[in-house]
């Protein structure tokens, strides 16, 4: 099978390294892809947006399998455009999208399928917001209905800054306040069948403590160690299956990879979010205990075959991956700098921690330099969560980037002896 990844993010990394690994996949093309990717797939220049480059694209490299990594061109119809060209693509219909492309319209849905969830207000009025976030109280929640690349979100005790960010948005959806952890949990799903993956935690604000700005997000670590053991379970059923239930009774089934964000509140297991492709990092973690080979499973959910598909198989390690984000990130990322340590990290960690790379690019002399806020995602599996923690930060040890920033305490609680 000839592979056809699109984005050039971390999460595409991952991607293309496992499929990689898969002895079905024979040839591995990206586009626009990275400097790291480059090593694994060949690279494409194509507007990833524009669906019919995409087709055009894969036609031309024969893909038998298209695989649209970021959230932008699946709300923008690609994967669409590429089916009509009789390619089989993971990833959901512009219509199916909507779950990620519109808070308000998951809501609805969930509504409908009767999926819990925080109670909530879709507000396009400065006097509806200000209603909204009264009626809730604090803490203030407040999102952007549209796609804000994970940043669109503000949890705050400040009235002021909720009404701010809810004017500086125009239509938004008001929360209430959800109490507990968060976790994600990735599902395959071919519009019928819904194969959860292992669940994952990651940090999204940008310092440690939980401080400072939200992010697209700095680490994240699997599996949960805290986590009750029923939890996969529990949100296929309540949560998962009837999403996608719902969606194809609306004549808009959803196939590809479902994204629950989920709040494990004090009244039980909450929404936070929808997404509809692979979270970024928590695919680097998540990919990275995953044994199954991938090729398959993505096909199998593109063509309405998962139901046919042996159970999935896991390693038993941990693993944790480190955002390492450059300067400036998340309000005004410096770029441009020579990124130096890759070479060390694969001479002295491999194969137990990796650099996957999020925003980076060769320059004119090849060397990889910075080309976003997020730079790398430094990857580690282990015996345990304190070993694949001491594995991936030995190796962010390693990499030098002018003025680069990362969190200390990525999984450091889960890490700590019961």
């Amino acid at each position: 099978m000839k592979v056809l990844v699109i984005g050039g993010g971390a999460r595409e990394h991952a991607l293309c390294h496992a499929l990689s690994r898969d002895p079905q996949v024979t040839a591995l093309h990206c586009a626009p892809g990275n400097a790291g990717i480059a090593s694994l797939a060949t690279l494409h220049r194509v507007d990833a947006s524009d669906g019919a480059a995409v087709a055009a694209l894969a036609a031309e490299v024969a893909a038998g399998l298209v695989v649209i990594g970021p959230e932008a061109p699946l709300v923008a119809g690609v994967a669409d455009a590429v089916r009509a060209a009789g390619v089989p693509v993971f990833g959901p219909s512009g219509q199916a999208a909507r779950l990620e492309g519109s808070k308000a319209f998951a809501k609805e849905v969930m509504a409908a399928a009767g999926v819990p969830t925080a109670r909530a207000h879709v507000c396009t009025t400065e006097a509806e917001a200000a209603q909204a976030l009264d009626a809730f109280g604090p803490p203030y929640v407040v999102k952007d209905d549209g796609l804000a690349a994970g940043k669109g979100v503000v949890v705050t005790e400040d009235r002021e800054a909720a009404m701010a960010h809810a004017r500086a948005c125009g239509r938004v959806v008001v929360e209430e306040f959800l109490d507990g952890p968060e976790v994600s949990l990735f599902a395959l799903t071919d519009g019928t069948t819904v194969v959860p993956l292992q669940p994952a935690q990651d940090f999204k604000r940008a310092h440690d403590g939980d401080t400072g700005p939200n992010t697209g997000g700095m680490g994240a670590y699997s599996p949960l160690p805290w986590a009750d053991p029923k939890l996969v379970d529990e949100v296929q059923a309540t949560v998962l299956q009837p999403t996608v239930d719902e969606m194809r009774r609306r004549g808009t089934p959803f196939s590809g990879l479902l994204y629950a964000g989920l709040a494990l509140t004090s009244r039980g297991v909450r929404v936070v979010e929808f997404n509809a492709r692979f979270g970024d990092p928590e695919t680097q973690v998540v990919l990275a205990r995953l044994r199954t080979p991938l090729a398959g499973l993505l096909h199998a959910a593109a063509t309405g075959t998962l139901a046919g598909l042996p159970p999935l198989s896991w390693s038993d390690a941990a693993a944790v991956t480190v955002v390492i984000a450059s300067e400036g990130y998340p309000a005004g990322p410096r770029t441009g700098d020579p990124v130096e340590g890759l070479e060390e990290v694969a001479a002295q960690d491999a194969p137990d921690a990796y650099v996957l790379h999020a925003g980076t690019r060769l320059d004119e002399n090849g060397r990889v330099v910075s080309a976003g806020g997020r730079v790398l995602s430094v990857t580690a599996v282990g015996d345990g969560i304190a070993q694949a923690r001491d594995r991936a930060y030995r190796a962010v040890g390693r990499i030098r980037l002018a003025g680069s920033h990362h969190r200390t305490d990525i999984a450091a609680r889960a890490a700590a002896p019961a």
